[in-house]
């Protein structure tokens, strides 16, 4: 199969060398036309990259793996050079204007889509391009998922037609990690962290469940599977981000989880859901 990454950040190379090597033939889009560079893991002669969008003209199925913040010029650009590919969408986040997700950014930059699939799950670039074992939640229609599971052959998959579930887990999860990170240090026990933690992923369920996801995929590798890479480890940009914060120290870089406290309150307060722990966390950030 030939497959076209749009974005070769850290989690598009790691996702093309994967493609790969399951035997993918893989040709990368780029605007600086460079792979990122992960120590140690060559990258194949035979692994095409280009900045030139219409080469993902002749491509079977497209991966967009662009920042949440490029995600709708990505698309734009594209567009001319759509053909019916299959299209898994494996950012996640938040637009920070609109607060809408990806997939609502494709429906509206891309309206003549046929197959769309979200790939959401506790992913660190790093590792997956390492070839450390990696599972993650596909949902979609069904051809796009037959072609992710073709594509994503060396990583264990869960199926599944929740795309807006798997997405507000993808989201809900980075504002639950900065949460995380900013009550390691500031709550007074272990006892308050567990209860900040739970009460904080019980808002974004409820609020999912509310915008027509299953309860399903916040149990599963995109829900509490993320959530737990997320919000226990200091390598997750969100918790440090929440470190930070509560030691008044300088954020470095995109924080995603802060454009997603903002975005899922929004959506809350649209939906009359209560969510006073994610609406708390955004307080102090307008403090900071």
């Amino acid at each position: 199969m030939k497959v076209g990454v749009l974005g070769a950040g850290a989690w598009g190379s790691a996702l093309s060398l994967l493609a790969h090597r399951g035997g993918c033939n893989v040709t990368a889009w780029s605007y600086n036309n460079e792979f990122d560079n992960f120590h140690g893991v060559p990258v194949p002669a035979d692994m095409r990259l280009t900045d030139n969008m219409a080469d993902m003209a002749d491509m079977d199925a497209w991966l967009v793996v662009t920042p949440a913040a490029f995600f709708r010029q990505t698309i734009a650009a594209a567009r001319a050079h759509y053909h019916g590919q299959p299209i898994i969408i494996c950012t996640k986040g938040l637009e920070a204007q609109t607060h809408k997700f990806m997939s609502e950014i494709l429906a509206e930059e891309l309206p003549e889509y046929t197959d769309c699939g979200v790939l959401s799950g506790p992913q660190f670039a790093a590792e997956v391009a390492h070839g450390v074992p990696t599972g993650s939640t596909l949902a979609g229609t069904a051809r796009a998922r037959a072609a992710g599971r073709e594509i994503l052959s060396q990583m264990y998959l869960e199926d599944s037609t929740d795309v807006i579930g798997a997405e507000i887990c993808g989201v809900g999860k980075n504002a639950v990690a900065l949460i995380c990170g900013y009550t390691s240090v500031m709550a007074g026990g272990e006892n308050e962290r567990a209860m900040v933690f739970t009460r904080a992923w019980g808002e974004v369920t409820r609020l999912g469940q509310a915008m027509g996801a299953t309860l399903e995929s916040f149990l599963g590798l995109c829900g509490i599977g993320d959530l737990f890479l997320s919000a226990t480890s200091p390598t997750s940009r969100n918790f440090s981000a929440g470190v930070a914060i509560a030691n008044n120290r300088e954020i470095v870089g995109t924080v995603e989880g802060i454009f997603a406290l903002r975005g899922l309150i929004q959506r809350a307060a649209a939906l009359n859901v209560d969510v006073p722990i994610l609406s708390d966390m955004c307080a102090r950030l307008k403090m900071a």
